[in-house]
């Protein structure tokens, strides 16, 4: 057993909520160090032309980029790919464990093909993202950090994505897709389940971006101002 920087990992309440996170690695039939791991040759190339962007002694500034790569390639950020990023890098294992267990993107246990991350951060909540997640409880039987059992989907809640303005919002893998409804949500998981492409992503509210629902107030297509007409002409 492989123990990094932080604490156990164990499920912790906040509130009603519960979440967990894997600060200890135990070997399991998918990830132990005896799977071998290493970079297709696509992602050979990209993580040569990574690598080559930092000075040679300070390579190891391409850790998070690597395990990026790694995770995309295998589905989770294992122990193997962990291991080989730190043998490219020329880093100790150890400070590769410390990055991929600090930041939350990188993901530590096998995941379904779409990862569905809700926000419950405060302006998502606000705007009903509570619905949304029980939404999905309701229509996956599972719960936050669970993967449904033909592992298509996995869930997870999460803090804010940097949509608030287009609150209730999820993520699925890379895509946002935001102004959500509980019933517009279960249209999207069913979308995934038939096996069809998600072909909108962004607002399904009928706003483009994150303009009024009232319309545009500005940049109508007038004339711009005339800017000398409010200054001095020797400017």
């Amino acid at each position: 057993m492989l123990r990094f920087n932080r604490a156990i990992a164990r499920p912790n309440i906040v509130g009603n909520r519960a979440y967990s996170i894997i600060s200890v690695h135990r070997d399991s039939k998918s990830d132990n160090q005896d799977l071998p791991f290493e970079f297709n040759s696509e992602n050979i190339k990209r993580a040569e032309a990574i690598i080559a962007k930092y000075p040679p002694q300070y390579k190891k500034g391409a850790c998070m980029p690597l395990l990026d790569l790694g995770q995309r390639q295998l589905g989770f950020t294992s122990i193997s790919v962990m291991n080989y990023v730190a043998k490219m890098l020329d880093m100790p294992p150890m400070r590769v464990y410390e990055v991929a267990t600090f930041y939350t993107m990188f993901n530590r246990a096998p995941m379904g093909k779409y990862n569905i991350q809700v926000c419950t951060t405060t302006p998502c909540q606000l705007c009903g993202s509570d619905g949304v997640m029980q939404a999905i409880q309701d229509h996956l039987k599972i719960k936050p950090g669970q993967t449904t059992k033909d592992n298509l989907f996995t869930l997870q809640e999460v803090e804010c994505l940097g949509a608030c303005v287009n609150a209730p919002m999820l993520a699925v893998n890379d895509d946002y897709h935001e102004d959500l409804t509980p019933e517009k949500t279960v249209e999207i998981l069913k979308t995934l389940q038939e096996g069809k492409e998600l072909t909108k992503i962004g607002p399904v509210s009928g706003r483009e971006s994150c303009e009024p629902y009232s319309g545009a107030k500005v940049l109508l297509g007038e004339e711009p101002t005339d800017i000398r007409k409010f200054t001095r002409s020797d400017l």
